[in-house]
């Protein structure tokens, strides 16, 4: 499976009544899909998955699957703390037609790489799925270090590593080191360019949930060979992404889809809202990308 272009960590709407809000989710799909977005990522600390319940979270999957086109790709994300649960989670999204899953390590829990090792393949023993590791120590608290990805690199179902770090050197070290074998996948979004030019071919993205058309008229310029434009585009969405990176990250999202026209509402307790200060400086980064 060769995973390519953007594709939206989604977010999930919530209305007035603080349930999803599927109308909203539509849209905001419907307005991803014209940007040219190439598959979904539902379920993922993006989505909130964190705030919901199971039922919830197979409403998500279930809605999501239902609206993807032939030749989209779907990667459900079906983390949770323990072995036992993502287990479940992953064949529940198996079920409904998701044959990869984007998987952190189990949070809170900080598992030695020889325990990480032991639940991704417990897991990959339990539902036949294609796996994307996701590494974002910062959030974790748990790092997928080289043993881990030489552990899995000649295991074809491994197909990927969402990396978050932040630190481009281990991109690069990633790109060279399994090239052929585990994909480099964009997650570090005010450096999505870099990962790019070392050989990420695709974008796992929350940011493009409010700025699609630009994150994915970087994707396909970079493509296109034009470098020079790439860079100028980069410039121009450096400032709100460095702004996502600098926390309350969701929040943000769900405001800067809201300056689009596409409101979302309010992330769930315990995220809380934005300030009006923390609302201005990021509406004055995303004025250029409003305009794109």
């Amino acid at each position: 499976m060769k995973l390519s272009g953007v594709m939206p960590a989604l977010v999930t709407p919530f209305g007035a009544n603080n349930k999803i809000d599927f109308k909203a989710f539509e849209k905001l799909l419907v307005h991803l899909r014209d940007a040219g977005v190439t598959g979904w990522v539902p379920n993922g600390s993006t989505g909130e998955y964190f705030s919901q319940s199971t039922e919830e979270r197979r409403e998500v999957l279930q809605f999501v699957k239902d609206f993807a086109k032939p030749g989209e790709a779907l990667i459900a994300g079906t983390n949770a703390p323990a072995t036992r649960e993502v287990i479940e989670q992953t064949a529940m999204a198996k079920e409904i037609g998701y044959d990869t899953v984007l998987l952190a390590p189990p949070f809170y829990t900080r598992p030695t790489q020889a325990e990480l090792i032991k639940h991704y393949e417990t897991v990959l023993a339990a539902v036949d799925v294609k796996l994307v590791l996701y590494s974002y120590p910062a959030k974790d608290g748990s790092d997928i270090s080289f043993e881990l990805m030489d552990h899995f690199a000649d295991d074809p179902r491994v197909i990927g590593i969402k990396e978050s770090s932040g630190v481009l050197q281990r991109a690069i070290d990633i790109a060279s080191r399994y090239e052929g074998k585990i994909q480099l996948v964009s997650g570090s979004d005010d450096i999505a360019l870099d990962f790019m030019f070392w050989g990420a071919e695709s974008w796992i993205c929350g940011p493009s949930n409010c700025m699609a058309k630009a994150c994915c008229d970087l994707d396909r310029t970079h493509r296109a060979g034009d470098i020079g434009k790439a860079r100028e585009m980069m410039k121009t969405l450096y400032r709100a992404m460095n702004i996502l990176e600098s926390g309350k990250f969701v929040q943000k999202i769900k405001y800067g889809c809201e300056l689009q026209g596409l409101p979302v509402g309010e992330c769930r307790a315990p995220l809380g809202p934005l300030t009006d200060a923390e609302k201005a400086e990021f509406r004055a980064a995303m004025e250029p990308i409003l305009n794109w």
